[in-house]
């Protein structure tokens, strides 16, 4: 398995340093094992696995930049990439907004790693792979499922004196069903650090049920409704809105957090007040990185408070252009909810319908964050608190903006695709026409 240990990492960064002759240098050495097992029409189809020990050197002469990639470590190769990394610097222009390297960082420890997710071999994945296959064959339908386990590290050196390192696991698994029929379609999705939370039989019974519930849906007109979207459809334009969330787009008026006539919207009420939503490096259920790319400390973020805006990122460029402290994108997002389960919100709902996820979703206006796509692999009418009947997928048209100031109710949060999300209710949600598609 190539993930080195700290102490292991730090030497090879080191000596690369000590043969650096460039104004700046930045060492970046990542490794790791991944591997997978995919599946078509209840069988599978391919597996593998794969390791990889790689090393970046970023030189910096003047305000010339140049890298060099490696992936040998003996001592002439090391010092050749050093040496790569500054004739590349000498051919390259002048970069006008480059930013002097941070030194010495404080960061914080989150528990990213589980041994036994590391230790995953094809064996795991095919009984993994199995524990949803069993149940698709008994259906009778048709699935396809993709999981994916990894074990990484990720370090970084500077000639500052900066050190960060951290490591990380984690498994992600899909699966979509189809009925013989092809007119039902039923998808369920998971993802974790510790793969033994992981429940492959249990989250393609729900893709099952979905399926089997969704054949010969009914088209309804277009128009606003009232919707439930299940955390994963609720995820997906929420870290759209997070991911735009840049203070130089927002300060050069390119952006949803833009005042008219200039400045930004920090500290406007711009969502419900039911909406806070944060990120935090050693959240427990979604642990990530301490550091950015560049190396500077990720920390706990409040972006929004009770629905006001309280922080936007900032690279560093952007930050020393406005005299603030060097914000990173967050990896992921923790939006608090409420406490009803699923099965409570469609409880509680006299008409809507309920969304299973969204696909091909593309943005349509930046400054307002519109965005569209289609809905997918279980669409639902509820009516007076229950699941009437399937419908026909819709394109949508809609802002996460005024999506979460049209928020009925929310859900307890659950972790998807990396960020941890309530189920919402929402109303007046945009549909603007049908498909045909399953």
């Amino acid at each position: 398995m190539a993930i080195l240990s700290k102490e292991d990492a730090k030497k090879i960064i080191d000596k690369v340093l000590s043969y650096a002759q460039a104004d700046e240098t930045k060492v970046e050495l990542r490794g790791g094992r991944s591997g997978n097992i995919r599946f078509a029409r209840n069988s599978v189809s391919t597996s593998g696995e794969s390791n990889n020990l790689s090393l970046s050197v970023t030189a910096v002469i003047g305000k010339r930049v140049g890298t060099s990639d490696i992936n040998e470590f003996d001592d002439v190769s090391l010092k050749k990439a050093a040496r790569r990394a500054e004739e590349m610097a000498k051919l390259a222009p002048e970069n006008p907004e480059y930013v002097p390297m941070p030194g010495p960082q404080t960061y914080t420890s989150p528990k990213a790693f589980i041994e036994t997710t590391a230790n995953l071999k094809a064996p795991d994945r095919a009984r993994l792979a199995g524990a949803s296959i069993k149940p698709v064959m008994a259906s009778q339908f048709s699935g396809a499922g993709f999981l994916e386990d990894s074990a990484s590290f990720v370090a970084l050196g500077n000639s500052k004196g900066l050190f960060a390192y951290h490591k990380s696991t984690a498994v992600d698994f899909s699966v979509t069903i189809r009925t013989p029929d092809g007119t039902g379609s039923g998808y369920a999705a998971g993802d974790f650090n510790d793969v033994s939370q992981l429940q492959t039989g249990s989250l393609t019974d729900i893709a099952i049920q979905k399926a089997r519930a969704s054949q010969k849906p009914v088209a309804l007109e277009p128009g606003k409704y009232t919707v439930i979207l299940e955390p994963i459809a609720a995820g997906e334009l929420i870290e759209f809105m997070i991911r735009s969330m840049d203070s130089r787009t927002a300060d050069e008026g390119r952006s949803f957090l833009s005042k008219k006539g200039g400045g930004t919207r920090v500290g406007e009420k711009l969502l419900d007040e039911r909406v806070t939503i944060y990120s935090d490096p050693a959240d427990p259920q979604i642990p990530s990185a301490p550091f950015s790319s560049d190396g500077y400390a990720t920390k706990k973020v409040v972006w929004f408070e009770k629905g006001v805006v309280k922080n936007m990122a900032y690279a560093p460029y952007w930050a020393q252009q406005k005299g603030m402290q060097v914000i990173p994108q967050p990896s992921g997002f923790h939006m608090e909810g409420g406490t009803e389960s699923l099965a409570e919100m469609i409880k509680n709902t006299e008409k809507g319908i309920l969304v299973t996820r969204f696909w091909y979703t593309r943005w349509l206006d930046p400054q307002t964050l519109l965005y569209t796509g289609l809905t997918r692999d279980g669409t639902f009418y509820i009516e007076n608190g229950k699941i009437k009947h399937p419908v026909k997928n819709f394109r949508f048209n809609e802002s996460p903006v005024i999506m979460l100031n049209n928020l009925e109710a929310m859900g307890l949060p659950v972790r998807a695709r990396g960020n941890m999300v309530p189920p919402l209710k929402i109303r007046d949600f945009t549909f603007s026409s049908l498909s045909d598609a399953v």
